[in-house]
């Protein structure tokens, strides 16, 4: 049953079309008026990468955050949870199937798109998926020594070249880090790196360090692709909700 739920989220993405027939401004398009991915990344006034954009990620990080590893570092009381719920046992505690948010870094991998927003003092991303939003401050402050933790925690970033490493904490540990069932922590630090490749390309490494939940941080590489020439929809989650009460626990 939790495949079937999976499965109903994803249609959403197939819907994406608004604001028909307006083009998106500054896009490099080739002769037959397309988008040209391929052209060189954008940079600010001040030469830094500019990583704004509408950006749809690929989903499969979403249903298994680790799909490119062997192994997981998992401690046993990890592995005893995310044997459970990988088996549908707790599919009904999934946050995002109550309409809960989905934290970081499983927002990344949203099967519905999210905008980067990018100021000379912070990020900020626009998240479809629950109309969400977060920011990265970019103006030198450190992270919060004891936050009120939240879903989407706190978040810092600074430039490496031409990468933007953000790292992130204050989680309040009831996220999933996919749909697989990984777990996590109120300990949890995401170091997400964000490199625009080309115009279209944006790779980002997350590198997940829960020591209560991992013997040691482990990472995944996900490769959102620009969406040109639409917007952001609307995303209310639990207006006519009908999903969950249906879930069968196996």
């Amino acid at each position: 049953m939790k495949t079937l739920v999976t499965g109903i989220v994803l249609t959403v993405a197939s819907l994406h079309a608004q604001w028909i027939g307006y083009k998106t401004p500054g896009i490099p398009r080739t002769a037959d008026g397309k988008p040209d991915l391929t052209a060189p990344a954008p940079r600010t006034a001040d030469g830094k990468p500019d990583l704004s954009g509408l950006w749809d990620a690929d989903r499969s990080y979403l249903v298994n955050l680790a799909k490119d590893l062997k192994s997981v570092p998992m401690r046993p009381e990890a592995l005893a949870i995310f044997n459970e719920r990988k088996d549908g046992g707790r599919a009904k505690e999934e946050p995002d199937a109550n309409c809960l948010p989905q934290g970081v870094p499983k927002i990344d991998a949203a099967p519905v798109p999210w905008k980067l927003v990018q100021d000379p003092h912070e990020v900020m991303i626009l998240y479809e998926a629950f109309n969400l939003f977060r920011e990265i401050y970019t103006d030198g402050r450190a992270l919060p020594v004891d936050p009120n933790p939240t879903w989407l925690g706190y978040s810092v970033g600074h430039w490496d070249g031409d990468t933007l490493v953000v790292e992130s904490s204050g989680f309040n540990g009831k996220a999933w880090l996919d749909q697989a069932g990984h777990p996590a922590s109120e300990a949890l630090r995401v170091t997400e790196r964000f490199h625009r490749r080309d115009f279209g390309h944006l790779d980002i490494q997350i590198t997940i360090d829960d020591p209560k939940m991992y013997t040691a941080p482990w990472s995944a590489t996900e490769h959102p692709q620009l969406l040109a020439d639409t917007e952001l929809l609307e995303f209310n989650c639990n207006e006519n909700e009908r999903d969950v009460r249906h879930i069968i626990d196996q």
